[in-house]
């Protein structure tokens, strides 16, 4: 099972929201590249990476540092990218930047369709971000009012579905277990868990979830909770 550990960029610094809002924020730091390389040089071997200011605004204010990001992890690691991909425009953009993958949230639920297209430009994951397992939207402020075990069949062309429980990001009381179990049983496509991992335990719980593919996490790692090292080593 693979760890994606996470840095979400605001105004270019490395910072966590709790439950996806974007007035209670904590500034963890200044330098994103550094950041990466940490993760990568104890074990990962994959970064996730979420611009929140393209997620909520659209405007790629932060390509800049993910293509520095990217350039740094080249030949080392694997960098998955979300936040504000809405169509070819921005996978041309973030493939040639050296992106391995990108998730697509929004525009996916909205249009399922151009998740095959824009798979034809870079693998693509697609985010499934549910409050109560309703998928939602534009930088989590908008419900879709469909269900994730709806979705889960729209998507013939993913290369794998990142499942968020905002009411458990950030907030390090634990995945929602059951429900990724389930998600894994209704889908062929790789499914990478976010949302809730505050402690070692809970990662040991996610790695007895047979099928599951990854973790993302986060907080946990910035507040000292479990270092990257000790959550690769548990996950392999």
């Amino acid at each position: 099972m693979n760890l994606y550990p996470a840095i979400d960029l605001l105004g270019g610094r490395v910072v966590r929201l709790r439950q996806g809002a974007y007035d209670d924020s904590t500034v963890y730091g200044d330098d994103p590249v550094a950041v990466a390389e940490s993760f990568v040089a104890q074990g990962a071997a994959w970064v996730h990476m979420v611009d929140l200011d393209a997620a909520k605004s659209a405007e790629p204010v932060n390509r800049p540092i993910i293509a520095a990001v990217a350039q740094a992890l080249a030949g080392r690691a694997l960098l998955q990218v979300g936040g504000g991909v809405r169509g070819t425009d921005d996978a041309e953009a973030l493939a040639a930047a050296g992106v391995s993958r990108v998730v697509m949230g929004s525009a996916a639920v909205a249009d399922p369709s151009l998740v095959s297209v824009v798979a034809r430009i870079v693998p693509v994951a697609v985010g499934l971000d549910h409050r109560k397992g309703i998928a939602a939207t534009h930088g989590w402020t908008e419900s879709s009012g469909l269900r994730v075990e709806d979705l889960l069949s729209q998507f013939p062309d993913a290369s794998a579905f990142v499942i968020t429980d905002i009411s458990r990001d950030g907030m390090l009381t634990g995945p929602d277990v059951e429900g990724l179990a389930r998600a894994v049983a209704s889908t062929s496509i790789p499914v990478v868990a976010s949302g809730g991992v505050g402690t070692l335990a809970h990662i040991e719980e996610l790695a007895r979830v047979v099928g599951l593919d990854g973790v993302i996490v986060g907080k946990a790692i910035y507040e000292g909770k479990l270092t990257v090292a000790d959550a690769v080593k548990v996950l392999s």
